[in-house]
Formats: C-alpha cells, sequence, structure tokens
C-alpha cells in the first residue's frame, strides 16, 4: 500500500515538473509583436515647369544695322493767319513705322540676311531730340555717340540710323516738326491739309563711329522732285481726314495708310544712296 502511494506521488511530481517546462503557446499582450505601420505611399513628384528657351540669336556677320527712330509721335498742326492762331500737337501712335523702315531697308538690300534691325533702350535717344542747346550741341547729344553707348555688342560694319526732324514750308515761316499733317488757310472753304514726312537718314561707321557723309545722295532724284508743276499727290490730304481734336488721328485708320504710303516714298527715295557700296 505504502510502495503504491510512493508510486504515485513519483509520478505526480514527474508530470508538474514536465509542465513547467513546456512554453506557453499564448505569449502575454506585451511580448506580441507590433503590427507593422502602413508604408506612406510617396508621391511622383512634380514635373518642373520647362523653361522658355530664348529665342535664337542671329547668327553670321551684321553688314549693316538698321535703327529706326521715327515711329511713336504723330504731329497734327493748323495755321493760321497770324501766329496767335497756330495750334500744334504730338499724338502718341502705334502705326508699325520703324517697322516700315527695316521693311524697305531689306527690299532695297533684295532681304540680305546680313542687314540687322538694332534694338535700343528706351528713351536713349532724347538727348538727340531734345538737346539743350540749340546752336552748340553737347557731345552726348551727337548720334555717333548715342549708338555707340548701345551697339557695343552688335558688331556691324555700319549702322543706319533713321529720325526725324524739324523744317519750314517752303515760302512761308511755319515749322513742320517730324511726320504728320497741318491744316492751313482761313475760314472752312478756304482751308486745306497736307500730310509731311520729314525722315533723315544717318549712317555710321561701325568701328570708328564716324558719320559717313553722303552730301550729293539722290540729288537728282530730289531735284526733280522739287521742280514738279503739280502737287505731289501723296501729300495732299482731305478736309474731311485732318484730325479734328488732334487726339482722333490716333485712330484714324485712312490718315494711317496715307502717312505710311509717304514715309515709303521717301525712304524708297532716299536709301538708294546710303545703301550703294563705296
Amino acid at each position: 500500500m505504502i510502495r503504491s502511494a510512493a508510486s504515485v506521488l513519483v509520478l505526480l511530481c514527474f508530470l508538474t515538473s514536465a509542465a513547467a517546462q513546456t512554453p506557453s503557446s499564448t505569449a502575454p499582450p506585451s511580448a506580441q509583436a507590433a503590427p507593422a505601420k502602413p508604408v506612406a505611399k510617396r508621391s511622383a513628384p512634380k514635373a518642373k515647369p520647362v523653361a522658355k528657351q530664348p529665342v535664337a540669336a542671329e547668327s553670321g556677320p551684321c553688314r549693316l544695322g538698321v535703327i529706326s527712330v521715327i515711329g511713336n509721335h504723330y504731329s497734327v498742326q493748323k495755321f493760321g493767319l497770324t501766329i496767335f492762331e497756330n495750334e500744334a500737337s504730338e499724338v502718341p501712335v502705334d502705326w508699325g513705322l520703324d517697322d516700315l523702315v527695316f521693311a524697305r531697308v531689306r527690299a532695297a538690300t533684295n532681304n540680305d540676311p546680313a542687314v540687322r534691325r538694332i534694338a535700343y533702350p528706351k528713351g536713349v535717344f532724347e538727348p538727340f531730340y531734345n538737346p539743350k542747346t540749340i546752336l552748340i550741341r553737347d557731345p552726348g547729344e551727337r548720334l555717333p555717340v548715342i549708338v555707340r553707348s548701345f551697339t557695343a555688342n552688335a558688331n556691324c560694319d555700319r549702322y543706319l540710323v533713321a529720325t526725324t526732324f524739324k523744317a519750314e514750308l517752303p515760302n512761308t515761316h511755319m515749322t513742320l516738326n517730324g511726320i504728320g499733317t497741318y491744316n492751313q488757310g482761313l475760314g472752312g472753304l478756304l482751308r486745306h491739309s497736307h500730310l509731311f514726312a520729314n525722315v533723315a537718314i544717318t549712317l555710321i561707321d561701325g568701328r570708328s563711329y564716324e558719320e559717313i557723309k553722303r552730301p550729293f545722295v539722290n540729288f537728282g532724284a530730289n531735284f526733280a522732285a522739287s521742280m514738279r508743276l503739280t502737287e505731289d499727290p501723296l501729300t495732299k490730304l482731305d478736309n474731311s481726314l485732318f484730325p479734328d481734336p488732334p487726339a482722333a488721328a490716333s485712330a484714324n485708320a485712312a490718315l494711317r495708310e496715307r502717312t505710311r504710303a509717304l514715309v515709303a516714298d521717301r525712304l524708297d527715295r532716299g536709301l538708294p544712296g546710303y545703301l550703294k557700296e563705296d
């Protein structure tokens, strides 16, 4: 009996020891692996805006650089019997007159690719048009000096500069300023209107920046025009087209086209003598 009880006791001890050594299949909550965090989805990088490519610069030699400074203002003038009846206005216009100068030069040179249009800073020609004194110009007000100030990288053999000037109306003491129109006379029926285009061309050496003189350029053509017995049809203007008030000039399509035709005629008459080779 005692032996049997001892055997049972030994068996119970063995089972208890085995149970203590068997690992638990269930881990405590703190020991369980933390659930993996979802991986943040990276957004695709935004494509950088493509920078605008600069306009390709003109390449090759520059035989002639064209600079036109004629197209910003339009002169509207009215003349009476006395100086006290005279009126003059400068009207801003955008008629492409500077574009016209370049187009006529290109046409006169058979669209030579070595003829370039040269841009210039705003206001750089202000000293030329409004000098400090009339009799003696300051050196900085002369065209060659002004052109030299902004053409350092142009490297053109020559520069052709188109400007406007003031001129006296023949047989009168009336001054016509640049490009525009004038109305003259007394009363309604006796008044008449005309166009005028005082355009000057200056040729400048691209190395020395000295002015290239052309004293008798196109003398024959200009003399023939001055001796014409009939009135120039390009300058005669119907009174109905004369802008009144002067500010109406900028929106007058007929006046614009007539003025462009006159400027083109003056350029075509004068350019050949300046474009010929020495």
